[in-house]
């Protein structure tokens, strides 16, 4: 019997991270052709370019990086140096055969990112912050490593934003002098000829910087 090839639906059903690591060890290597591709993924790309726009730089951390999409954007800006971090070993395996990152680091993002405090000026999120991945209880890990008056971009599935408790914590965020300068652009996530039950679904971009 073929083993079916995961899919979003599979991803937004992640419970744990050690099913995380398996869902990604399994979808590694044909996530780029079977999901990306396929769904016409702009996200990584959007993000990308948000980051760029706000007057990010680097050295720049990609949080979740997956196989690479959002670092391979950022280098086609010219933002660069990027290191990449995620849960999955086999994920970023697969970003280091791009050649666009300086490191890697796998993390959960539960536990801690293994750097030095504030050792990047940016930070960029494509795809991490949604339904059976992260919420806002790890953006103090993230603002740790990052120097006052870093960019952030970090993309939100729109839907997780309003049940996982994102407005809640930037406006903690703010009210507490951690962060300033925020906005919420909405993107579509898949392009328009995407197809299945989520090709409609948006996310929320949050840009802002460390105070």
């Amino acid at each position: 019997m073929t083993e079916k090839t995961p899919d979003v639906s599979d991803a937004y059903a992640l419970d744990t991270p050690k099913a995380a690591r398996q869902l990604y060890a399994g979808w590694a290597k044909s996530y780029d052709d079977s999901f990306a591709n396929a769904r016409a993924y702009l996200l990584p790309d959007l993000t990308a370019r948000a980051f760029a726009q706000a007057g990010g730089c680097g050295p720049v951390l990609d949080v979740g990086a997956g196989t690479g999409l959002c670092g391979v954007a950022l280098s086609g800006l010219r933002v660069t140096p990027v290191d990449a971090t995620d849960i999955s070993p086999d994920m970023l395996a697969q970003a280091l055969r791009k050649d666009v990152y300086r490191d890697v680091i796998e993390a959960d993002l539960n536990v801690g990112i293994p750097v030095p405090r504030q050792s990047y000026a940016g930070v960029v999120s494509s795809g991490t912050f949604t339904h059976g991945h992260l919420g806002p209880e790890v953006l103090p890990a993230i603002l740790r490593v990052a120097r006052s008056g870093a960019w952030f971009a970090l993309s939100v599935n729109a839907a997780h934003y309003e049940e996982g408790g994102f407005a809640t914590a930037f406006d903690r965020l703010l009210r507490g002098q951690w962060i300033t300068n925020l906005s919420l652009p909405e993107v579509r996530i898949y392009g328009e000829d995407a197809e299945g039950a989520h090709r409609n679904d948006t996310a929320l971009i949050a840009v802002f910087q460390k105070v």
